[in-house]
């Protein structure tokens, strides 16, 4: 961005910083963002006058943060597995996480040869275009009931190199068609919690679409349905992986367990946390002899 000249007595780059009432690391992306300076640069003229017009940029945005606004929204990006992802208000923010459901998916498709894989509620575009990068060979469908997300997750796409992944607009399963062939994997970061759940007066949280965080009055609706309509969409061995709140683990592998899922388990991300639930999807075995009605 082009600088106005500094004027006399115009704080320095590293008052900027000092000042701003922001921990080090979110004042330091925050004036990188605002100057269009690389980190080397302004550690190396820390003392020297900022220019005014970086000044007035980087405290609205300072201020902004110390409101509470998330700090990708500021910056229009967030790094996710590797790769930068554009984020806007229309999506919620990645979440380190959620990379562990990436990398859950990819062990499991590990001996599946093109797999077609699904992606509910993509946001950003995190999941199906990390996965689809990841597993060139995959057949990636990503569906949402947000069109300003999908835009949000198609410009990521082009971004990134991730052609060829079919996006498709609707609530869940409902946004494919009858004929979809199936899936061998599921995948889905919904929302999890409660209407009235505490963490919803966290300040970031204001910030982030609310149809992306809130479920419904217990927080398992969605992950209930998913797990209710998951069958008649996979393949015979297919999984289906959800992530959801650190404490209801149980009450996920329960309503994968109610619609037929084996294989049921909950694995931990890197705090320890509870977070990702996954089951495989094997049909029940009819008994021949007594569908035609031997004794």
């Amino acid at each position: 961005m082009a600088e106005s000249a500094p004027l006399p007595g115009t704080p320095s780059w590293d008052a900027l910083l000092s000042q701003c009432g922001l921990p080090r690391l979110d004042a330091r992306a925050l004036l990188e963002h605002a100057s269009g300076r690389r980190r080397e640069w302004l550690l190396a003229h820390g003392d020297d006058p900022a220019a005014a017009s970086v000044i007035e940029a980087f405290n609205a945005l300072a201020a902004r943060r110390r409101a509470g606004e998330p700090l990708a929204y500021l910056l229009g990006f967030r790094e996710f597995h590797g790769l930068r992802f554009a984020v806007t208000r229309d999506v919620l923010v990645p979440r380190p996480e959620t990379e562990g459901l990436v990398d859950a998916a990819l062990e499991r498709l590990t001996d599946t040869i093109r797999p077609r894989v699904l992606d509910l509620g993509t946001g950003s575009g995190a999941l199906a275009i990390t996965l689809a990068l990841l597993r060139p060979d995959a057949q990636v469908v990503a569906t949402d009931a947000s069109s300003q997300a999908l835009a949000v997750a198609q410009a990521n796409a082009r971004l990134l190199g991730a052609a060829e992944i079919t996006w498709q607009e609707g609530d869940w399963f409902a946004a494919l068609s009858p004929d979809e062939p199936p899936f061998d994997l599921v995948v889905s970061n919904p929302p999890y919690l409660a209407d009235d759940d505490p963490h919803l007066h966290d300040p970031a949280l204001r910030h982030e679409p609310r149809m992306a965080l809130v479920s419904g009055p217990h927080g398992m609706e969605a992950i209930a349905l998913i797990a209710a309509q998951a069958p008649a969409r996979l393949r015979p061995g297919g999984w289906l992986m959800l992530e959801h709140g650190a404490t209801q683990g149980a009450a996920a592998r329960a309503s994968l367990q109610d619609a037929g899922f084996t294989q049921t388990e909950t694995l931990a991300d890197l705090q320890g946390l509870a977070r990702i639930t996954l089951g495989r999807w094997t049909p029940p075995v009819t008994n021949p002899s007594r569908s035609q009605g031997a004794v």
